[in-house]
């Protein structure tokens, strides 16, 4: 997933000119327009995986009101939209293209409120931090995060246990889920921090609540089918 992936172009004829960046699941694209930014946070993105979630972003309401579109990611340069499964990319493609370019060519809305700007960014230097979270977040966010959206995700720093040496982060846009999303996780960022700090020991993913429903169904639903392919044929 860290890898760099090659680009296609949406040709459109419109006021704005976009590219589509396929990324490592099938269910994401990353929509860039090399004309002109979106957020206007360098570092930060803002991530909404539900219309409920996106009160305070005009351009991800917008967004979610189009069939199929299941989340929302927007970034400095670029916006990542996940699809419902049975969505077709070529339906749903141009819809969003147009509905970004009537947006960004808007001056009648933000995209993201000051509210949500104010927030920050979790990688940002706190004073509260101590020297190895510091570190953490310096490697993070020069050395892995730039690779993390150019796959059309983003990295979010929750907490670092120093007694068990975990550091807990939460995948998001569409690295939160892909199919390699535990490769990037474990292979990637875990390698990558535990050879330049020491004290890191592991990296855990943080879950969303609805996240962890979804998990928990699917493992149920996995069980049963386990349970009934070994239980003997009916009998007629």
């Amino acid at each position: 997933m860290l890898s760099r992936l090659s680009h296609r172009s949406c040709n459109f004829s419109r006021a704005l000119a976009f590219k589509t960046y396929p990324t490592p699941n099938p269910n994401a694209l990353r929509f860039v327009s090399p004309e002109k930014t979106i957020s206007p946070l360098e570092n930060s993105t803002f991530e909404f995986g539900l219309s409920l979630q996106a009160v305070h972003s005009p351009l991800a309401l917008k967004l979610f009101k189009l069939p199929g579109v299941k989340s929302v990611m927007i970034g400095h340069d670029f916006l990542t939209v996940n699809k419902q499964d049975h969505i077709n990319w070529a339906n749903l493609r141009p819809e969003v293209v147009e509905l970004l370019d009537q947006f960004l060519t808007s001056e009648d809305e933000p995209v993201v409120t000051k509210e949500l700007l104010s927030q920050g960014d979790s990688l940002a230097a706190s004073a509260e931090d101590t020297e190895i979270v510091s570190m953490i977040k310096e490697l993070i966010d020069t050395r892995i995060r730039p690779a993390i959206q150019d796959d059309g995700g983003d990295i979010d720093f929750k907490a670092f246990d120093e007694e068990t040496g975990t550091v807990f982060l939460k995948l998001q846009g569409a690295c939160k889920s892909c199919s390699l999303s535990e490769d990037t996780l474990k292979g990637g960022i875990e390698s990558m921090l535990k050879h330049y700090i020491e004290e890191v020991k592991e990296v855990v993913q943080i879950l969303d609540p609805e996240e962890e429903i979804a998990n928990r169904e699917f493992e149920r639903l996995e069980q049963k089918l386990k349970n009934k392919s070994g239980s003997p044929p009916p009998s007629l």
